[in-house]
């Protein structure tokens, strides 16, 4: 039986056969949005298929029974359409875009690509191709191979680990038969969230959605259990030696998913230290000490223990130096409790730029079906708005002395540089 819930502006339903709606009327613009979400993403590869979510990406709108890829492009683009499949660590996403008239064809389309694609030979093989020509590229750049090493030393063999192009020995690996597999495992509609935002009322887009999607059969076997590792490796340092321009000095700490009560408290400290060019660092290491070609913070949200990273590019002359500035701004924030002001220019910019993120038909729906596929709920979004301005000074200086005090440490750059480096970190 098809259950409906209205919350807020958002309007929720499950189709009988598991798959969750989520519908937010806007007649502002002649224009709908649609995120269509999948318990998938990088998260559910096997360690020796990593990457295989990302090609299935690449190929899914690559051909379907009936259409081949040109055929696909020709009626996305004749309407002025767009449609295009993503993923991440914690799910897989086909994004759509069109105007009102033309949203049933191109919702249909999108069923068709999603629940029959043929995943041509010729179309695996130069995507493939593609995603290594990426990898290579990736492996010459600083910043990817500090942070790659930093996720290996916190992850190890937890998916988080990572790239979600994997490595060459594994993206050459993949074949056909493993995006089928795939694609047959994952993608059933009680792993499916749709999230429509625009000029369509909650009936007609749920009966459009029970038009195209609502045959899908109810998977019979039982859902795929993640079986993650455990978390348990001690902070370490990684170096790599290169002949860079610049040292890239990044530490991470093992941060809590957002699942956490602490969430909102580390989310808050990451956009005090790392968030624009008023923030803490880019003040106090950039502007101040001249230390930063770059520097920031960051702190996604995750559903498994999330990593916590802060970051600068240096002169190599400043390596140590810049290891010293970054370690001591992070200490700060559990030996020193933040003042009133401080703490309230930092969520008036999360809160700020949270509002400014929700003003197209697109983010909507991808807010709120991001929300759901995480399994946070339609409410997250009123709640972390609330959650964030409840946080106190305490809260956070509680939360940085549980979370930050013993940093993963990831150095890259000339190898005098990195090596003094450490030798001052280890002293």
């Amino acid at each position: 039986m098809t259950t409906s819930v209205q919350k807020s502006h958002i309007h929720r339903t499950v189709l009988n056969n598991g798959i969750v709606v989520l519908v937010a009327e806007n007649p502002a613009a002649d224009i709908v949005a649609a995120r269509i979400f999948i318990r998938a993403g990088s998260c559910y590869e096997n360690q020796e298929q990593a990457g295989l979510a990302h090609l299935l990406s690449t190929v899914l709108t690559k051909g379907c029974e009936g259409l081949s890829s040109l055929q696909i492009a020709e009626q996305v683009e004749s309407v002025g359409a767009s449609l295009g499949a993503d993923t991440a660590t914690d799910y897989f996403l086909l994004s759509l875009k069109t105007v009102t008239s033309d949203f049933a064809e191109i919702l249909s389309l999108a069923a068709r690509i999603l629940r029959s694609p043929t995943f041509p030979e010729t179309e695996v093989e130069l995507e493939r191709r593609i995603a290594l020509q990426d990898i290579r590229s990736q492996q010459e750049q600083p910043f990817t191979i500090a942070f790659d090493q930093l996720r290996d030393a916190m992850y190890q063999n937890h998916p988080y680990a990572r790239s979600a192009l994997g490595n060459e020995a594994t993206m050459s690996s993949l074949t056909r038969k493993d995006l089928v597999q795939y694609h047959q495992t994952y993608f059933r509609p009680d792993h499916v969230v749709i999230s429509i935002a625009g000029r369509i009322t909650p009936e007609n887009a749920i009966a459009l959605v029970e038009g195209v999607f609502g045959d899908w059969q109810h998977a019979t076997q039982p859902v795929q259990k993640l079986d993650l590792p455990e978390l348990n490796v001690k902070p370490q340092i990684k170096i790599k030696p290169q002949q860079t321009q610049q040292s890239i000095v990044m530490l991470g700490y093992l941060g809590p998913s957002v699942l956490s009560a602490d969430y909102a408290a580390l989310k808050l400290l990451s956009t005090y230290l790392g968030n624009g060019l008023s923030s803490r660092l880019f003040v106090e290491l950039r502007e101040k000490r001249g230390l930063a070609y770059e520097v920031s913070a960051f702190y996604p949200t995750r559903l498994f223990p999330a990593s916590f990273v802060v970051y600068m590019g240096t002169a190599p002359e400043n390596t140590q130096l810049a290891l010293f500035g970054l370690q001591t701004e992070v200490d700060l924030l559990f030996t020193t409790q933040l003042e009133e002001d401080a703490l309230q220019a930092a969520k008036n910019k999360i809160l700020g730029q949270y509002a400014l993120g929700k003003q197209t038909n697109a983010q909507i729906a991808q807010l709120y079906g991001w929300y759901e596929i995480l399994g946070l709920g339609i409410d997250f979004d009123h709640n972390f708005q609330e959650t964030i301005a409840s946080v106190t000074a305490l809260d956070a200086m509680t939360a940085a002395s549980r979370y930050l005090r013993e940093p993963y440490v990831s150095l890259v750059g000339q190898e005098e540089a990195v090596n003094s480096a450490i030798v001052y970190f280890n002293s």
